[in-house]
């Protein structure tokens, strides 16, 4: 079972580890993206120092309508107390969870600020 918090925006909040290149890993608190289809995006700095290595080009329609191209890099998270891997999309905000990455696993939040989280795997 994954946990976290609700912050004082309201946003669902968990703490993950990213392995990298080289033994490197860096650890990070994401926000909970129910709109968001994908698996999990990452600031730029956080995969360049990581060193995660690139896949492919994605694209995607945001919430505003805007069509954009980004970057996807192939990476390894440790997720639910396992690695797995998952295709990072670059992207100049916070790192998101997306729906893609809470396929197969029961989401509860309980969305007052300092609320709890939780992602549990489905049997």
């Amino acid at each position: 079972m994954i946990t976290g918090g609700v912050n004082e925006l309201r946003e669902a909040m968990v703490e993950l580890t990213l392995r990298g290149r080289r033994r490197a890993t860096a650890t990070f608190e994401a926000v909970v993206d129910t709109g968001f289809t994908g698996y999990l995006t990452l600031p730029p700095s956080m995969v360049a120092s990581l060193e995660i290595p690139w896949l492919r080009r994605g694209r995607a329609v945001l919430a505003d309508g805007r069509s954009i191209v980004f970057d996807v890099h192939d990476a390894t998270l440790l997720w639910d107390g396992r690695p797995r891997r998952v295709a990072v999309g670059v992207a100049e905000s916070q790192p998101l969870i997306g729906m893609a990455l809470l396929d197969g696993f029961a989401l509860t939040i309980d969305v007052v600020p300092a609320g709890r989280v939780t992602i549990e795997r489905m049997s």
